[in-house]
């Protein structure tokens, strides 16, 4: 499944009933979308200090997905994530921070 593939599938889920879909109740409470995703990073960011390939990969992956249910649940779409990535490829990281 690419990121693409799993942006489509929340965007379905948007229309599910929230008591038979995890994805449409998260979407249907953003502040709760918001706090999944916190609490995805910082398990991420958990295991990647372990030094646990493996978890780190599923940790990853429960991230990935919770940011992105936790953007759609605000109308951020993942075009325009991939807009806004895309006009940052014109200067370096370094200038990019700097003019933020």
């Amino acid at each position: 499944m690419t990121i693409a593939d799993l942006a489509a599938t929340i965007a379905a889920r948007a229309g599910a009933d929230p008591d038979t879909s995890w994805t449409a109740r998260l979407l249907a409470d953003p502040g709760k979308a918001a706090e999944k995703f916190g609490e995805e990073a910082v398990e991420a960011i958990i295991e990647a200090v372990r030094n646990d390939p493996a978890k780190l990969t599923a940790e990853a992956a429960d991230a990935l997905y919770h940011l992105l249910v936790m953007c759609a649940a605000r109308g951020v779409t993942l075009s325009d994530i991939e807009a806004e990535l895309a006009s940052r490829q014109k200067q370096s990281g370094i200038e990019e921070k700097a003019s933020r």
